[in-house]
């Protein structure tokens, strides 16, 4: 028998379909051509790099520059670089929330991925959602890609300060809530919050997942944490471009690394970084598209034995060019020793083992804690159940104050985030510093989005009074960079009729962080009572184009917000 024919490469991947092949080459070629290519160069490899810029989006700004020297890479290694346009998501500018936009993100990459000529791909972002968005495409996708971040910026420096974005940009505008700074004083503050392009240089959603996704092996060695302004992280690019020739004459592809192993490594990586809560969603999502499960009770009891050693803001002090500097990544591999399975494949085409025996050796630093002397013994993040969480939640014990972890307070409600925008500062608001603030309908469904209000303000009353933390519950998000004892991605969601939307202001919350619940201290006959009472939960009824395709199929956070359609059947569990 004769062997079948090789798959298509080059500028014969994914031809247009006119019914002849020959043809729709010929006219590819004719039209590629008018861009000054020769038959030579378009018979070599084609490297896509997903370009992911915007005037909107100062964490990618670099981007052409990173595009330029990715390609100089590509080239010296025998391929055609063609760079691509896709959504850009920046944190701040998107609304209602990125988190809304980024499974558009991913189906946009997929698609792109899947439509145009490409042997090998370059995922080029860094902003929160961007690199999941990048992931979960090139999963769904399965051509061979390698991930390159922008870099986080460096910090800022006001009046003697170090300070960055953005636990700095909330710290500091409590301060300014509480009348403790005035408009000049948080007019300067503004201006150096970001001093460099570059993602937050606190260890937020960007830093979390690109210490992730290098911890999946799907990065260079180092590539995490270069800080987007250095020469380094351009040369960086360039062997990415190298790597990623190479990667597609070996069909590397992303299942073959993303695999269970991987996903536990990068899971550890979050907890040991004191890493972002946004961070569960977004690993959760990125294995779902390669049919892997995160199972919540066992990334807790990982939780429970993995301690929080690199001390960056919000858990600690430092800044990411401090994780740099004392070796990023490979420095918390090492610390980590044996709770890592190095055996795992990366796209360097070795294992993780074989990248760190390679590597330089470690050197005297203080960011990076060894496992005896933590920044936190265990618990970067605790599973939450209970009768208001029947498919849990989660809280970031280590960015909580410690005397709130086990508390019962008075619940004081909030409908919605247009009612917290409305009474959240009023000074005729009922809230004592014991209470529990509560907000409802902020979840993926309800805001819609699930946007990142969890991060509930402190009532500006009692931040005159010198409060700073208070217990905070939702189903919303919060933002890896912010702190507090605050307990997110309640599921159900209150707007699907979730137990959340049946608390109302003046009902009693019991928060058992060590017992790894979170209850409210209602009879189930009374909950049973409310629940007949609730409004139907929103649908796509009436509404068009995404938003429509948002609310039939968007999943609830332990599932990681995806839409259903997306994820294939899950036939293997984490950790």
């Amino acid at each position: 028998m004769s062997k079948p024919a090789p798959p298509p490469t080059g500028m014969r991947r994914n031809l247009a379909n006119y019914g002849d092949a020959a043809f729709s080459v010929f006219l590819r070629k004719a039209f590629i051509k008018a861009l000054g290519y020769t038959d030579e160069a378009l018979d070599r490899p084609i490297i896509g790099i997903v370009d992911t810029n915007s005037g909107y989006n100062a964490c990618h700004s670099n981007i052409p520059d990173l595009i330029e020297a990715a390609k100089r890479g590509v080239l010296l290694a025998g391929g055609i670089p063609i760079p691509f346009p896709v959504i850009s998501i920046q944190e701040s500018f998107a609304n209602p929330t990125s988190m809304y936009l980024r499974n558009l993100m991913a189906m946009d990459v997929e698609e792109m991925i899947r439509a145009q000529p490409m042997d090998a791909v370059i995922l080029l972002g860094g902003c929160d959602k961007t690199v999941p968005a990048l992931l979960m495409g090139a999963a769904s996708a399965n051509v061979p890609a390698i991930l390159l971040v922008t870099g986080p910026m460096l910090a800022g420096s006001w009046r003697g300060e170090r300070l960055g974005a953005c636990t700095d940009c909330r710290r500091y505008w409590g301060r300014y809530r509480a009348g403790a700074l005035d408009d000049t004083q948080i007019g300067e503050i503004n201006g150096e919050l970001a001093p460099t392009i570059g993602t937050c240089g606190v260890m937020g959603t960007a830093s979390t997942m690109a210490l992730a996704a290098e911890a999946m092996g799907m990065m260079l060695p180092g590539g995490a944490t270069i800080p987007a302004v250095m020469a380094e992280r351009r040369r960086l690019a360039e062997m990415t471009g190298t790597r990623a020739v190479a990667m597609a004459a070996e069909n590397l592809t992303p299942v073959q690394i993303m695999t269970p192993t991987a996903f536990k490594n990068a899971l550890r990586v979050v907890l040991a970084a004191g890493g972002s809560t946004n961070a569960l969603i977004h690993l959760t999502a990125i294995a779902g598209r390669c049919g892997i499960g995160i199972d919540l009770a066992g990334f807790d009891r990982m939780g429970r034995e993995t301690p929080v050693l690199v001390d960056l803001k919000p858990t600690g002090q430092g800044y990411m060019e401090d994780l740099h500097r004392a070796g990023g990544l490979t420095a918390m591999l090492r610390a980590l020793g044996p709770m890592v399975d190095t055996s795992s494949l990366t796209v360097s085409g070795r294992t993780m083992a074989e990248n760190l025996a390679g590597l330089p050796p470690a050197w005297p630093q203080d960011v990076v804690k060894p496992c005896d002397a933590p920044v936190a013994p265990s618990g970067a993040m605790a599973v939450l159940r209970g009768n208001l969480a029947p498919e849990g939640a989660i809280i970031k014990q280590a960015a909580a104050r410690a005397s709130l972890l086990q508390h019962t307070g008075r619940a004081v409600v909030f409908a919605d985030l247009a009612d917290l925008a409305a009474r959240i500062d009023s000074d005729d608001l009922d809230v004592t510093a014991d209470d529990i603030l509560v907000l409802q309908n902020a979840g993926p469904k309800g805001a819609p989005g699930m946007p990142e209000a969890g991060y509930i303000p402190i009532p500006k009353k009692l931040l005159r009074a010198g409060v700073t933390d208070m217990v905070r519950i939702s189903d919303a998000r919060m933002s890896g960079t912010a702190f507090g004892t605050i307990v997110l991605h309640i599921s159900p969601e209150a707007a699907l009729g979730g137990p959340l939307a049946l608390v109302q202001s003046g009902d009693q919350i019991r928060l058992d962080t060590a017992g790894r619940r979170i209850d409210v201290l209602l009879s189930d006959e009374e909950l049973a009572r409310r629940r007949a009472a609730l409004p139907a939960a929103p649908t796509g009824a009436g509404r068009r184009g995404y938003e429509k395709l948002y609310f039939d199929t968007v999943t609830q956070a332990e599932r990681g917000c995806d839409f259903d359609f997306c994820i294939p059947e899950i036939t293997r569990m984490v950790p």
